[in-house]
């Protein structure tokens, strides 16, 4: 089963951005996942607190996904987007469960 990080941010301290942007992507796809979007032009339509920032990336499985997020190669990056931004970090399982 696949898996999704779903991503809001609010940037702080844009000064990681770019380089987070530059060396995260082609990380990603080194651990097998791919973004399926990273975009700003977001249209709230309920709740309160429009992010800055979304963005969604697929992984073939949750080990991979988690392999990615506590990856060694991952980890200053993480702690650069978390010290310069305000964010939610959500894996979620791609499922139809219904009823």
């Amino acid at each position: 089963m696949s898996y999704l990080f779903i991503v809001e941010t609010n940037i702080t301290d844009p000064s990681w951005v770019n380089e987070y942007l530059l060396k995260v992507t082609p990380l990603v796809s080194r651990f097998g996942g791919k973004y399926l979007t990273r975009t700003s032009a977001i249209e709230l339509l309920e709740g309160a607190g429009k992010p800055q920032f979304s963005l969604v990336a697929q992984f073939p499985s949750k080990e991979d996904a988690l392999d990615f997020y506590n990856s060694e190669e991952y980890e200053p990056f993480k702690q650069a987007r978390q010290s310069g931004s305000v964010s939610k970090f959500l894996l979620v399982p791609v499922e139809n469960a219904t009823a």
